[in-house]
C-alpha cells in the first residue's frame, strides 16, 4: 500500500507561510488540535512547524519567539515522501529520522500530509483485516 492511497479523498491540508508569526501558527495548532503544519514558501514546502519547535525555541529565546516569522524557527528542510512511497518505507523513514509528520510531495508541490499516527492506524487496520480473513478461512476449511 502506498501513501497516495492513504491521502486519497482527504480535505485540503492546513498550512502556514514562512512569514506567518509563530503566535498565529501556535493558535492554529491549538484550534485544530494538530501537532504540526507544513510551512510553505512560494507554494513549495520549506519546512515543518511543530509543537516541539515551539517548546525548543521558547526555551532558547524566550517569549520573543512568538512574534517571529515561522521561517526563522521551523524545522528545515522538511523530509518528504512521494505518493508512490510505500507505507512501510515511510514508517521506516520516520523512525530513522525521529520525525512524526511527512509532507507528501509530487512534482515539487505538496499533495498531502501524513502523521505517524495515520500510518500506524493503517497498518493496524490491515493486520486486523488479515487476521479476520485467516479466521474465516480456518473456520470454512
Amino acid at each position: 500500500m502506498t501513501i497516495g492511497r492513504i491521502i486519497e479523498g482527504r480535505d485540503d491540508v492546513v498550512t502556514c507561510d514562512v512569514s506567518t508569526p509563530v503566535r498565529e501558527a501556535v493558535a492554529i495548532l491549538a484550534d485544530r488540535r494538530i501537532g504540526a503544519v507544513p510551512v510553505l514558501e512560494n507554494g513549495e514546502v520549506a519546512g515543518i512547524f511543530s509543537e516541539r519547535d515551539v517548546i525548543y525555541r521558547l526555551r532558547e529565546m524566550g517569549a520573543q519567539v512568538l512574534d517571529m516569522p515561522l521561517g526563522h524557527i521551523m524545522t528545515a528542510p522538511a523530509v518528504s515522501v512521494e505518493p508512490d512511497t510505500s507505507v512501510i518505507a515511510a514508517l521506516s523513514l520516520m523512525t530513522r529520522r525521529r520525525i512524526r509528520h511527512l509532507p507528501v510531495v509530487q512534482g515539487g508541490r505538496m499533495v498531502g500530509f501524513v502523521s505517524i499516527g495515520d500510518l500506524v492506524k493503517f497498518r493496524i487496520d490491515k493486520i486486523e483485516q488479515e487476521a479476520a480473513s485467516m479466521r474465516d478461512y480456518i473456520q470454512t476449511a
